[in-house]
């Protein structure tokens, strides 16, 4: 696949990051989100594909993403299909900061030092390619706002960015109401998104050891508003640690934990 386009965890991460504090919304979260976020960008470039409330490997070749790669090659030593929810649900200690050093890298964003509570280093970031973070957005505000059914991978980002909580962050208060809603309505669009999205719903409710009955996109019991997160904190008011800012290793382990 190539680099000229955007993984869907890049541009979750994008859209979690608040301009003006240079932390992520929803942090905790949206560590969960981005385990998602990998399956569903697997599942876009043919490696992996939904059974039932699993996840099964249908192509182990690698894709050319070390990030995803990884994750792909954890599913492949399995050795048979992996259900969402404990895949999700399982460790990923760092997924957030190897992504945030990766899009670093990438010139996307960059790093500004500082300290909590004028003794601990903390590192915030702030989107260097804002023209990249306006048009993911524009793609989201159309969606919502036209009523015309997305691309997948737009539906599996709306999907995801619901699940985690970011509904009131992209568009807050009474006003942002009606936006939060249509939000939620784009998880029918896209099946491996809306299972993915439902995934990460049901480890932030705790349910993750309970199997998710089948369902069929806009049949009974499915759709939109069938889970709502849980509660979870708002802002990621202390920024990201300095220390484990150069991991630049760490990128090849991603899921790994």
């Amino acid at each position: 696949m190539g680099r000229s386009r955007r993984t869907i965890p890049e541009e979750l991460l994008l859209l979690a990051l608040d301009p003006t504090t240079g932390t992520t919304a929803q942090p905790q979260s949206l560590d969960l989100g981005l385990a998602g976020a990998q399956l569903v960008e697997l599942a876009l470039a043919g490696r992996i594909a939904p059974d039932g409330d699993r996840i099964a490997v249908v192509m182990a070749r690698p894709t050319g993403d070390p990030t995803l790669d990884s994750a792909l090659e954890l599913l492949r030593r399995r050795g048979s299909p992996v259900r969402a929810v404990h895949w999700i649900g399982g460790p990923r200690l760092g997924l957030r900061q190897t992504y945030l050093t990766h899009l670093e890298r990438c010139g996307m964003v960059h790093a500004v030092a500082g300290q909590m509570c004028g003794v601990l280093p903390t590192t915030r970031y702030q989107a260097t390619e804002t023209a990249i973070s306006r048009e993911i957005r524009a793609r989201l505000d159309n969606a919502i706002r036209t009523g015309v059914p997305p691309d997948p991978r737009t539906a599996a980002l709306a999907a995801l960015a619901h699940a985690v909580g970011l509904g009131k962050h992209l568009y807050p208060g009474n006003e942002g109401r009606s936006s939060r809603s249509r939000l939620r309505d784009l998880i029918r669009h896209d099946p491996m998104g809306g299972l993915v999205a439902h995934a990460v719903m049901d480890v932030q409710n705790g349910v993750a050891a309970q199997p998710r009955r089948a369902q069929v996109a806009g049949g009974p019991g499915s759709g939109p508003g069938v889970r709502q997160p849980a509660a979870r904190a708002t802002a990621d008011t202390a920024g990201v640690p300095v220390q484990s800012r150069h991991g630049h290793g760490s990128m090849a382990r991603v899921g790994a934990r």
